[in-house]
């Protein structure tokens, strides 16, 4: 349940909060992080440094062919799979097209047996973090409030302003017929 009166902070009744209250949430909570953060089981989140001593088995690179790296088998190597998504960490970038094939990628890796996926970009706090929290709100139903505070469990995040702009539609999409995916799924 939100702690967000619907009418008072939401700005209306589809129970999203708005911008300003999810960056005061993203204010609280785990305030560092490490290289590497477990976020979800079997799911890291982070920047770069982290990949090769957790034996990772898939990859999310929200910042292909970015200066971070282009997802050649020579940087990863050839056991690890790969996708990426070659996303600026600017607010007027638009993330949303890449919500749903990066959480169907996280979510068919996670169903390999032994599987670790580690998503991440530059820092793993914006771009790849964003990408997160859309795969716990597609796959698994969370509000954006709760995959937030899912995370921020494990790790401090601070996605920019357009991508949580972009995340509070895909909220509010999930949600309007009062269903999400994962139980759309289950029926």
């Amino acid at each position: 349940m939100s702690c967000f009166p619907v009418q008072e902070r939401c700005g209306g009744t589809s129970g999203t909060p708005p911008l300003i209250a999810l960056e005061e949430i993203l204010r609280g909570g785990q305030t560092s992080c490490n290289h590497v953060d477990e976020v979800w089981p079997n799911l890291f989140l982070g920047d770069i440094y982290g990949l090769w001593k957790l034996g990772i088995t898939h990859v999310l690179n929200a910042a292909h062919g970015k200066t971070c790296c282009k997802g050649s088998d020579d940087f990863y190597g050839t056991t690890v799979r790969y996708h990426g998504v070659p996303a600026n960490d600017l607010p007027t970038f638009d993330l949303s097209p890449y919500f749903y094939p990066a959480a169907e990628y996280i979510h068919t890796a996670l169903t390999a047996p032994g599987a670790k996926v580690f998503v991440h970009c530059a820092v793993g706090v914006s771009r790849s973090a964003s990408l997160v929290l859309a795969f716990l709100m597609i796959h698994h139903g969370f509000s954006l409030v709760d995959a937030i505070r899912k995370v921020k469990e494990s790790r401090w995040i601070f996605p920019n302003g357009g991508f949580l702009e972009q995340l509070r539609t895909l909220d509010i999409d999930l949600h309007k017929d009062g269903t999400t995916e994962a139980d759309r799924q289950t029926t």
